[in-house]
Formats: structure tokens, C-alpha cells, sequence
């Protein structure tokens, strides 16, 4: 064995969580090395929903424009009925986008995809993964891992700091580290096929026989391809013929028509679902992320989201951490993400009820904007606060203009791997500035004006609060201006200081 590689992270998958962390810690500049033992990338369609807090995300990682040019919204749904009649309707109820909210509605942005867009980014940054490359063990100490990896080239060792198991459901790294992975088989197995296929339009989702689990059968166009994505659920037990003539036989059999015709199958699978949910994200100096970490019914289009947040929350940790922050920040990832896909898994089980029934309907509740970490301890309030808008909860965006007149928005201030603080209407300036956050005063003296009230529409400040937006979008603090020292103490805690 040699020792060609060093880096402080290893990243065991470069799936959609995978990529994501990658990006985050390459745009931070923290060595890493990410591998994939598939020799190329996944080429199908299996997560396909981008959420609207994910595509705020996406924004922050600057591909959210390339992914909407790449993908594109939902179609409405067609409902077939028995007489060969249809019914229209919308997947989910549309709304205006808010200023506090831009983004209302899920993107459709097929897998393959959006990890090609992620790729893209991850290369700009000076970064690709590394195909054909498999971790096959590890060992950690108090100082690191060291992992063993084999490729083309034979087997060889690594060390480095911590290692992220980003390597999905059935992942070597939880099973290697013997943590539980504790849950259900839900009872259900269904195919998933991106095909190409004569017979219908591709204004619609096709939907045949909504709520009978034995002939329901839809037909989805992916959006950025000339695919459609089958789907249905399938016996529990036997062969599945998923090639382009065993689909076009299925489809003629669940659909009652002879004219919708599978002419090539790009990618299928038959899966059985799943809800499961590890016990631990953290075991030392190895963590857990994506799929890996939980697993989610398709209903919903939760599980690629979840997974892409978890990343989103650990990178910015983990190179606090390498730049000197304390080790215990780290286990503030488990602490804020471990209840999330358990809450996410409780509604994709629901969901998944809802279409067994033929009434599953999306809501607000799958956008995911209303989820975050007010119970985390690194959630400061000083002093507790009555209204809508809590410490550890999401940072709205706002339309503002900046002191020179240029319109701006919230957003656009908080982009990028830094602590954003917010004075409003502040008096007096915090102290010196710090590496790693940008201040900005709101206010008649500020360099950013509230011109159009919704700054205080979303944020209900009382003159002299200050507010302190994580580097993942969340209000970490808010303090009056009676207690700047406890913001201090604060700062140091997650690596914020001086120079």
C-alpha cells in the first residue's frame, strides 16, 4: 500500500449528498478527496423533486440558474379513468412567490441531472470525484482515519482527518461502524424505469388506475430529456422483466391500450421502499450523510432534498473545525439533522398512504421552508423573543437597497461560506471585524435600507437587536443590544474570532 493521497476529509460517494459536501468544502478551501466505486456517474432519474429550500440552497451554491435551464416545473397531472376519460390537475396548489419566500414551487430536475450540474460547479472549484475508486476499510484513532481504498491501481492507504460515509442506503461505512439502521419495509415494491416511448404527449403526467396497488401505473416526461419515467408498484416476490418489451407488455396490460409503445430503456429498477433511520450521524471522526443515514419512500420527493441539506450542514462544520473552531461543533450535526429526516420520514410514510389510496396531494409541508433547529445548541436567544421568527429557524429573504441605490436582496448578502450579522437600526457599531463575517447595519444610517418594509415584515427586530445568520442560512443569534457580550462568546464557540 502507498500513501499517494492526503487530505483532511474523505467523502465515500459522490452521489448528490457526496457532491454537495464537496462543494462546500472546496469553495471553503479544505482538502478533500472524494471517491465513487461506480466507474461512472449514476445515469438514471431516481430523485427527481427539488424542493423550494433546496433550490435556496442551490442558489447559495450557485447553480440553482443552471439546474432550472437544465430541468423545469412539473407538469399537471392526468388522471385516467375507467372509460378512458381524464381528469387535469395540478400537483400542488400554485402560489405567488413572497419576498420573505422566492421560491414556491418544486423543480424537476431528473438525478442525473442535477449531479451533472453539481459536477460542473464542483470542477469550477477546482475539484472532480474520483470513479472506480471504493473505500474497503478503515480504522480511526483521536488523531484521524485511515482508510483503505481499492482502484484500478491496486489497493492503497490514506489519512486523514474525518471520513463521510455519503454512500446510500446499503452504505459500507454505517455497516463497517456496526450502527443500527432501525425502521420498516413498507410493503411495497415498485419499478422505476426513464425510457423513451411512443403513445403520449408530454404535456401531462400520465397517471392510469390512481389508487389500486395492482394496475396503477404513471408515466412522468423528465423534464430536460426526451424520457419519460415510469412508475408503479410491482409484486413483492419474482422477476420483474424490465427490459423495453417486458415494460411495453406491463404498460398494455395496467393501461388497457396498445399504443403506448416502450422503445428503449435508458435506466430501471424494481426496489423495495423502505423508512429506516440510523442511530448515530456521528461515531468519532466519521459521519454519516444522505441515504446513508436514512432511507424514504419515494412519495414526496424528500429523500434527495434531506440529503443534500445534511451535506449542506455538516460542510461548513467541518471546515470550522479545520480552521480551528471546537471539535464539540460537530456534534451539533447529528443534534439538528437526526430529527429532520425523522420528521421527513414520518411524512413520506404518510404520503405514501395518501397514493396507496389514490388521494396523495403535496402541500406547504414538503417544501421543507418551515423546518429548522430551534431546540440546537446553537440556537441563541437573548432575550426570548414572542414572535414568528426564532433562533435556529430559516432566514427569510427581503428586497433591500443598498446605502448607493442599487436594489439587493437578503439573499445575496448571506451568500457564500460566511457568518452574516445584522445590526438594525444599531446605535453603535459590534466591535473590529473578524475573518469569516460580514457586517451589515439596517437602517437610516446603514449600508443597507429597509426601503420597502420587509425586512421588518420577516424579521420584527426591535431597534438595536442584532442577528446572526449561519453560513447555511439559519439565524444562529439574536440579541438585543444589551447583550453584544454574549454574542461574542458565541462567535468563538463556532470558530468566529479574531485575528
Amino acid at each position: 500500500m502507498t500513501n499517494r493521497f492526503a487530505a483532511d476529509v474523505l467523502i465515500s460517494g459522490a452521489g448528490a449528498a457526496g457532491l454537495t459536501l464537496a462543494i462546500e468544502l472546496a469553495r471553503r478551501g479544505v482538502p478533500f478527496l472524494l471517491i465513487e466505486k461506480m466507474d461512472g456517474p449514476f445515469h438514471g432519474s431516481r430523485g427527481k423533486g427539488i424542493q423550494p429550500r433546496t433550490q435556496e440552497v442551490f442558489e447559495d451554491l450557485g447553480i440553482l440558474d443552471r439546474l432550472v435551464a437544465a430541468g423545469g416545473l412539473y407538469p399537471k397531472q392526468r388522471k385516467y379513468h375507467g372509460d378512458g376519460s381524464f381528469t387535469d390537475s395540478e400537483l400542488e396548489e400554485y402560489k405567488n412567490p413572497t419576498p420573505s419566500e422566492p421560491y414556491h414551487l418544486a423543480l424537476m430536475a431528473p438525478q442525473f441531472l442535477t449531479e451533472a450540474v453539481m459536477r460542473e460547479r464542483l470542477l469550477e472549484l477546482g475539484h472532480r470525484p474520483e470513479f472506480g475508486c471504493e473505500l474497503v476499510g478503515f480504522e480511526q484513532d483521536a488523531d484521524g482515519v485511515t482508510a483503505r481504498l481499492a482502484g484500478k491501481d491496486g489497493e492503497e492507504s490514506i489519512r486523514v482527518r474525518w471520513l463521510v460515509g455519503a454512500d446510500g442506503g446499503r452504505s459500507f461505512v454505517r455497516q463497517a461502524l456496526d450502527v443500527g439502521f432501525p425502521g420498516k419495509t413498507l410493503g411495497v415494491r415498485a419499478i422505476v424505469a426513464d425510457v423513451v416511448l411512443t403513445g403520449l404527449d408530454r404535456d401531462a403526467w400520465h397517471r392510469f388506475a390512481e389508487g389500486d396497488m395492482v394496475r396503477q401505473i404513471s408515466f412522468c416526461p423528465l423534464a430536460g430529456t426526451d424520457l419519460f419515467q415510469i412508475q408503479g408498484p410491482v409484486p413483492l416476490e419474482g422477476e420483474i422483466d424490465l427490459s423495453a418489451k417486458g415494460l411495453t407488455d406491463l404498460v398494455a396490460q395496467r393501461t388497457g391500450r396498445d399504443d403506448i409503445r416502450v422503445q428503449s430503456v435508458s435506466w430501471a429498477s424494481a426496489f423495495h421502499m423502505n423508512a429506516r433511520l440510523a442511530d448515530r450521524y456521528r461515531v468519532g471522526r466519521v459521519f454519516l450523510v444522505g441515504d446513508a443515514a436514512h432511507t424514504h419512500p419515494p412519495t414526496g420527493g424528500q429523500g434527495l432534498n434531506t440529503s443534500v441539506q445534511d451535506a449542506y450542514n455538516l460542510g461548513w462544520k467541518l471546515a470550522a473545525v479545520a480552521a480551528g473552531a471546537p471539535d464539540e461543533l460537530l456534534d451539533s450535526y447529528e443534534q439538528e439533522r437526526r430529527p429532520i429526516a425523522a420528521a421527513m420520514l414520518g411524512l413520506a410514510t404518510k404520503l405514501l398512504e395518501a397514493a396507496k389510496r389514490g388521494e396523495m396531494r403535496r402541500g406547504r409541508e414538503v417544501h421543507q421552508l418551515d423546518l429548522g433547529y430551534p431546540d440546537s445548541p446553537l440556537a441563541l436567544e437573548n432575550p426570548d423573543r414572542s414572535g414568528a421568527l426564532h433562533a435556529g429557524h430559516r432566514a427569510p429573504d427581503a428586497p433591500v437597497r443598498g446605502a448607493a441605490g442599487q436594489p439587493a436582496r437578503l439573499f445575496e448578502l448571506f451568500k457564500g461560506t460566511y457568518w452574516t450579522l445584522l445590526g438594525y437600526e444599531a446605535e453603535r457599531p459590534i466591535g473590529p471585524p473578524r475573518p469569516g463575517l460580514r457586517i451589515h447595519m439596517i437602517g437610516a444610517r446603514g449600508d443597507i435600507l429597509d426601503e420597502y418594509g420587509h425586512f421588518n415584515d420577516a424579521y420584527a427586530l426591535t431597534p438595536g437587536d442584532w442577528l446572526l445568520v449561519r453560513p447555511d442560512g439559519y439565524v444562529g443569534a439574536i440579541v438585543s443590544d444589551n447583550d453584544v457580550k454574549a454574542l461574542d462568546t458565541y462567535l468563538h464557540r463556532v470558530g468566529v474570532t479574531g485575528l
